[in-house]
């Protein structure tokens, strides 16, 4: 049995038979975004805060080759900025 929580890449479901499976399935912001997530839902804010940073890093820096998800990507790090700091004020209101 596979456990999906530890098999981020799907390694788990080629290692049966057939044929293997791509050896990076998702893109290294796309993990760091998933630790930042897991992080949160451990309360490990300082971690989560960190993993923010890194992903901030290389959403901001000059695209070596056009992205096309540049926006949806930029809207994720906003949202991942907000999950963090309503889970560090957790008194503040909604608007």
């Amino acid at each position: 049995m596979v456990d999906e929580d530890n098999d981020i890449d799907g390694a788990g479901e080629g290692a049966r038979g057939g044929s293997p499976p791509p050896r990076h399935s998702r893109r290294l912001s796309d993990k760091i975004l998933i630790a930042f997530h897991h992080a949160c839902d451990q309360s490990d804010y300082e971690v989560a805060e960190q993993l923010l940073r890194i992903l901030e890093m290389m959403l901001t820096r000059r695209p070596v080759s056009p992205d096309t998800n540049r926006r949806r990507n930029m809207e994720s790090l906003v949202a991942a900025h907000e999950r963090l700091w309503h889970l560090r004020h957790p008194e503040a209101p909604d608007r």
